[in-house]
């Protein structure tokens, strides 16, 4: 650490950890994008330079500070900096529209605006925040500090993220410090488990939950984070093959363009250990493929914005004494407890289909601004998820829709669920891809209707049949519109919201 830093042997900031696992960590390779490349220890000088930098521009310990950066090279650094001035880091996403980003600058209050400039609404944002303090995320990378930096008594930081957006109502989402020492604990037993260290690729950036902890969690492992704004199945795999990746995260849309690219079942993918799958439900079907083109590496992973990490299935294989786990989103992760409950809040019993509700200290704080959300999902401790699942007797989790997708059908008064049908369609040798929502029906009350990417010749009425021979026809969607793919969110899950508005236009009556 350089001499001119001095942090307090009494620091109870968790940056004060973190910059003590880097000068471990030492010449150690830690971050790559592009041609840029920094250690362990330069990256240690980064945190701290930027933390004087921010100090000389006017921001003060406690600030509340509005980010706007894509996934960049410093964003990280610029992180650490902040939370070890003891500030808010209110993340704000480049890539949403200017009336959600209108809106969050309202509601952050901050005090000062910091942005890469290469995000294109950087400029223009701190154009119409004046007066409000701005800095340019490179200015403050390049200045030299004008005297040393020391950390006095600040306060416990805390980050605002924004949710991934599938219900079409972007909320901003409080996490406390508890939540990065949670990190920092998981990445410890990870190491103290002998896991080997991983080169994770990643295109998750900071302003989601899953961006915070992938990022994190592999720097405070002291492996080698892989930063990308951009996908592509050619650049996956372009980016395993020649880099040596161990580790990434993919999207159900994200794996089934990896599993169908034509002429890579020739690339070298072996350096993988840890295929993560998540962010939506991939079907059994596809998770198959991805075995037999990657090995027993895929893990599955089921969390949200307000508690990223619930439960993981690793080492997915096909397990023949128990074959519907491939279904499955595995069992509680780290120090997560979980509960199926009804709609009473009564604890149910394995094999009954409930609200999953959590508690772990991964669990966010509540909503920014919303504090009647805040109090009808954050109960005793506990967060409801608002998903629909149950357990198994060995406690495996399976998730089978979220509460606002449930379709409540007439037809012998049963409530049935998206991914079911999802899953079956899914199984079909013809069927690329396939979502489900629920629709208002004159007869049923509401019937499912079903979107598919074909990749072979099939009718809308042989794939309600096969819908019915695997669930029965209480199960079969009402009716099935053929697409050429199915829209996706900003961070890559299938986007029901515009395939209820496609709905709409496709069938006005």
């Amino acid at each position: 650490m350089p001499p001119e830093f001095v942090l307090p042997e009494n620091s109870g900031n968790y940056v004060r950890r973190v910059l003590e696992l880097f000068a471990q960590f030492g010449d150690r390779p830690a971050l790559v994008r592009g041609t840029r490349r920094a250690s362990y220890g330069e990256l240690s000088a980064d945190v701290l330079r930027i933390a004087a930098a921010l100090r000389d521009a006017g921001i003060r310990p406690g600030s509340k500070v509005l980010v706007m950066a894509a996934n960049c090279f410093d964003a990280p650094a610029l992180q650490l900096a902040l939370h070890l001035h003891g500030c808010r880091v209110l993340w704000c996403a480049p890539i949403t529209s200017r009336r959600e980003i209108d809106r969050f600058a309202v509601l952050a209050d901050a005090d000062a605006f910091v942005y890469d400039e290469a995000a294109e609404l950087g400029s223009e944002l701190a154009t119409a925040l004046a007066p409000m303090p701005s800095y340019g995320l490179d200015d403050l990378v390049a200045r030299v500090p004008a005297s040393p930096y020391v950390v006095g008594d600040v306060p416990a930081p805390d980050s605002v993220l924004q949710t991934s957006g599938t219900t079409g109502d972007p909320k901003l989402v409080h996490h406390t410090q508890t939540f990065y020492e949670q990190i920092l604990e998981l990445a410890a037993a990870f190491v103290d488990n002998g896991f080997p260290l991983l080169r994770h690729y990643s295109g998750s950036p900071l302003w989601l939950a899953s961006g915070q902890i992938t990022s994190l969690f592999n720097l405070f492992t002291g492996g080698v984070l892989f930063l990308t704004d951009t996908w592509s199945p050619e650049e996956f795999y372009r980016t395993v093959s020649t880099e040596r990746i161990t580790s990434t995260f993919l999207t159900p849309p994200m794996l089934y363009e990896v599993l169908d690219h034509p002429g890579s079942a020739d690339i070298d993918c072996t350096s993988l250990f840890m295929l993560n799958v998540g962010a939506g439900p991939a079907t059994p079907a596809r998770l198959r493929q991805g075995i037999v083109r990657f090995g027993p590496v895929l893990r599955i992973v089921y969390g949200l914005s307000e508690a990223v990490v619930v439960a993981v299935q690793p080492g997915l294989t096909e397990d023949p004494d128990h074959p519907e786990r491939l279904a499955s989103a595995g069992t509680p992760y780290g120090d997560v407890e979980l509960e199926i409950r009804d709609e009473a809040g009564r604890v149910l019993e394995a094999g009954q289909d409930g609200e999953i509700w959590v508690r772990s200290r991964l669990t966010f704080a509540g909503y920014l601004g919303k504090p009647e959300l805040t109090a009808e999902t954050l109960v005793d401790g506990w967060l409801r998820t608002r998903d629909i699942g149950h357990v198994d007797a060995d406690g495996y989790l399976f998730l089978v829709d979220r509460v606002q997708d449930m379709i409540l059908t007439k037809r012998r008064s049963w409530p049935i669920y998206c991914r079911p049908i999802e899953d079956a369609l899914g199984s079909h040798q013809a069927v690329r891809a396939a979502a489900v929502i629920g629709v208002p029906d004159p007869v049923l009350g509401e019937a499912a209707h079903a979107f598919v990417v074909r990749r072979d010749v099939v009718s809308a009425a042989e794939l309600q049949q096969w819908v019915t021979d695997e669930l029965s026809e209480v199960w079969a969607p009402a009716a099935i519109d053929f697409v050429p793919e199915l829209p996706l969110t900003r961070s890559a899950k299938v986007d029901k919201v515009a395939l209820r508005k496609l709905h709409a236009e496709l069938h006005p009556s």
